[in-house]
């Protein structure tokens, strides 16, 4: 269950600045801040994509957006924030969403060793890939969707919102499926 319930409401609107898999047309917004080393996370992303197919039956390809924001906890997961920057530096070149399962699947390996042959196994260009790493090129953005999350309340990773509002339910598939059905617009 996720006890985090300082605020109810998303305060930054999801926008196309977002990393988003569907259109912010779409009858259900579902906004994940989530950190890549954090268990959880994970755990949640997976309900997520479990959902997402499960849904893929009774929703339309056009009813749901599914955005990820960028929350690493750096006082308890001294990775999470170099493999944010990864994901940044994979999105460079078109790589956000295999970078970004690719962290989640290998969370526990977040070293720059790994970061590097992640970034080989895509293809991407690795001196690019390198030099954005090594300095940081995008922690604006990624200080962004950690300052956005903070105004909305958000203190922990995982946090969700559904349509704009806070969803406080357990991170189980049946509830969280059922949130977002009875969401949709």
């Amino acid at each position: 269950m996720n006890d985090d319930r300082s605020h109810s409401f998303l305060l930054v609107p999801p926008s196309t600045q977002d990393w988003m898999q569907g259109a912010l047309s779409a009858r259900v917004v579902l906004v994940m801040y989530g950190d890549y080393q954090c268990h959880k996370s994970a755990d949640v992303y997976k309900l997520i994509k479990g959902i997402k197919r499960d849904l893929s039956a009774s929703f339309r390809e056009d009813d749901l957006c599914f955005i990820f924001r960028h929350f690493p906890q750096v006082q308890i997961h001294p990775q999470a924030q170099r493999a944010a920057q990864a994901a940044q530096a994979a999105a460079a070149q078109g790589q956000f969403w295999s970078m970004h399962d690719t962290l989640f699947a290998h969370q526990q390996k977040l070293e720059n060793g790994y970061l590097v042959e992640y970034a080989n196994n895509l293809g991407l260009d690795i001196p690019q890939f390198l030099k954005e790493l090594s300095k940081p090129v995008h922690s604006d953005r990624i200080h962004e969707d950690i300052e956005g999350g903070i105004q909305s309340g958000v203190t922990t990773a995982p946090a969700l919102f559904i349509n704009g509002n806070r969803y406080i339910g357990h991170w189980r598939t049946t509830e969280l499926m059922a949130a977002m059905i009875a969401a949709r617009r």
